[in-house]
């Protein structure tokens, strides 16, 4: 089920509606309920990974407290535990590698023996992916983590639980939930409150104009130049590659924030997923700004868990690598995804080489690093090199993407930028104007979110004329300039298939 689909704008209202007449104690269930029918939509069949990935996490809290409680010395009770948190990774893991992952372990393997001349044969297993499995096995795995660090109790709970891990909002692509925050609010669910209705509406509303306003009008030029690279070379790639940038942000925080608006409207804040990233001066700012809940958890239960920063600087980049590198293969399995991961983390490992090179020369050439000038320079550099390793996310294969890169760099056709040429890449001039003025929109609405500038905030503080007023312009805007597909054909957002 699509949150731009008439199946969820109608299935969303009666589920709120019920939400909140039905008595305080049977809330959590209700949403346990209508979680699993939501997932269910899907593949049916499904719902039993999702329920096996529950059972085997909250059965290893219980026993990682009851580790804890024993009479057994202190290192038999650190090692049971860890025994326990081993098992349940595993199980976990091996799950999300049998769906995921083994057809490109299969792949890979015959293409390595192969050039020592071995034939392995072994055929492909050709399984549909779950939606959603990398998201609540992460989450899932999370809470058994912060169980086994004591951060908190076990649930008891187990219908609690179970909505914790397949919360429906958050169940299909983010954000990842922490235990600490989410488990804390199912525990008690809030009392209905105007406020929160109208911010949760009204993070909607911008997550639709941002999905189906500009993520899936972009879709259409990005799709367009990337599927006949032979055709659509230099500019035409250049122009696209830039524009996948923001595809991908406004489709994916466009889930994140309609999932963070459903939550808010049944009283529950889920964390935020994206902090105006473009803004960024660097790549590793950019990375706590982007996915902030996948960034976040990578660095707590594998970066930190492997040294962090706290072992020597070789060891710390070696650590970032390998952060990097499983952070890709987490996107997607293909030696693209890991290509992509990789060069985030090259990039701060060089970008952390060269500070203090940077800063010397600041130095003799008086550069004022606080300066707008400087700071915008810093930021085009940032979305450079961000763009630049996109491409291998967008490609369908490594080889593929260092075509696109070449293509880019070496085809001479700067005339495209003048002739109208542009408009011929699957949006007439018409849409590729409306495309343009929605990216300075969401340009100026970052800038307000990096200055903590809160428009929804100015919004509520209105009379209720200009409010109702703001929400009908809205509403119309993303129904007039949405774009809808031929029978209203909901595209898919781009995270489902990770």
């Amino acid at each position: 089920m699509l949150f731009n689909s008439l199946h969820f704008l109608i299935f969303f209202p009666i589920v709120v509606g019920i939400y909140y007449l039905i008595p305080q104690k049977a809330k959590s269930y209700w949403l346990l309920l209508v979680s699993y029918y939501f997932y269910m939509c899907w593949n049916a069949k499904y719902v039993v990974l999702l329920l096996f990935s529950t059972i085997v996490t909250y059965v290893t809290g219980i026993l990682l407290e009851k580790c804890d409680r024993g009479d057994k010395e202190e290192q038999r009770q650190r090692r049971q535990k860890k025994l326990c948190v081993a098992a349940s990774f595993i199980l976990n893991l091996s799950v999300l590698f049998v769906f995921k992952y083994l057809d490109f372990g299969i792949a890979s393997l015959n293409q390595i023996l192969s050039y020592v001349h071995i034939t392995l044969n072994a055929p492909a297993v050709d399984l549909l992916l779950p939606v959603g499995i990398s998201f609540y096995t992460f989450q899932a795995l999370g809470y058994t983590m912060d169980v086994y660090r004591g951060e908190i109790y076990a649930e008891r709970n187990f219908f609690r639980y179970a909505l914790f891990v397949s919360f429906f909002p958050q169940l299909v692509a983010g954000p990842i939930e922490r235990s600490k925050n989410l488990l804390r609010q199912l525990d008690k669910p809030a009392e209905p409150s105007f406020d929160s209705l109208r911010d949760g509406f009204f993070l909607m509303l911008w997550g639709y104009f941002l999905k189906v306003v500009l993520a899936d009008r972009i879709a259409v030029f990005v799709d367009t130049a990337y599927g006949d690279i032979e055709t659509y070379t230099g500019v035409y790639l250049i122009v696209a590659t830039v524009l996948f940038a923001v595809q991908i942000y406004c489709d994916f925080s466009g889930y994140s924030v309609i999932a963070m608006g459903a939550a808010k409207i049944l009283g529950i804040q889920l964390m935020e997923n994206f902090d105006a990233p473009y803004l960024s001066a660097s790549v590793a700012e950019f990375w706590r700004r982007w996915h902030i809940s996948l960034s976040s958890w990578f660095r707590d239960y594998l970066y930190i868990p492997l040294g962090g920063n706290r072992k020597g600087k070789i060891r710390k980049y070696i650590n970032l690598l390998i952060t990097f590198g499983v952070s890709g293969l987490w996107h997607g399995a293909d030696w693209s995804y890991v290509i992509w991961g990789l060069l985030n983390g090259v990039w701060q490992v060089i970008g952390d080489l060269l500070t203090p090179f940077k800063k010397k020369a600041a130095r003799i050439l008086d550069i004022k690093e606080d300066s707008l000038s400087h700071k915008c320079i810093r930021i085009v550099t940032t979305f450079f090199l961000v763009d630049l390793a996109w491409v291998f996310f967008r490609a369908n294969t490594a080889f593929e993407a260092l075509r696109i890169i070449k293509r880019m760099f070496t085809a001479k056709n700067h005339w495209v930028w003048f002739d109208g040429s542009l408009y011929e890449c699957g949006l007439n001039q018409k849409n590729f104007s409306l495309m343009v003025w929605g990216i300075l929109l969401l340009f100026v609405v970052d800038i307000c979110k990096y200055k903590n500038i809160r428009i929804r905030q100015i919004v509520a503080k209105q009379d209720y004329w200009a409010q109702c007023l703001t929400v009908i312009a809205a509403v119309l805007g993303i129904l007039v300039f949405g774009m809808w597909g031929v029978g209203y054909d909901a595209a898919n957002f781009i995270y489902f298939q990770f």
